[in-house]
């Protein structure tokens, strides 16, 4: 099974949410998950906000390490506004499914606003794993 995290997930895997943090882990270990450019953006300012810039760094190289990254092309960005227009979510949630429904992946997330809207991809709820 092929996968795409979001912000949501690699947050609480940092974090050490469980169960997420766990079902992320074990995705790490298994396979390349993919990950948006832009979602990986949202962690790092996220992690900045509340680390420090040097701790953002670290996060992103072990993402860049750890995931398959999507790039901001045309094609994602007008996927994405596709979704934003269906969908009254976050849009860098929908660079999240828009990854996933490009590359054929399963998208977890414990993010409300994914997993109650048909957004064009797979989702798995972390949360509940």
């Amino acid at each position: 099974m092929s996968v795409c995290l979001d912000s949501w997930a690699v947050l609480a895997w940092l974090d050490g949410d469980e169960p997420a943090a766990a079902a992320v882990q074990d995705v790490f270990e298994s396979e390349r998950p993919w990950l948006s450019w832009l979602n990986a953006g949202e962690v790092a300012y996220q992690v900045q906000r509340r680390h420090g810039a040097a701790e953002a760094a670290l996060v992103v190289r072990r993402l860049r390490a750890a995931t398959a990254l999507d790039d901001v092309t045309a094609e994602r960005v007008l996927a994405a506004a596709h979704i934003k227009a269906e969908h009254a979510i976050a849009f860098a949630d929908c660079f999240a499914a828009a990854t996933a429904a490009a590359r054929g992946a399963t998208l977890l997330t414990g993010d409300p606003e994914l997993l109650e809207r048909d957004v064009g991809c797979r989702t798995l709820d972390l949360r509940a794993v």
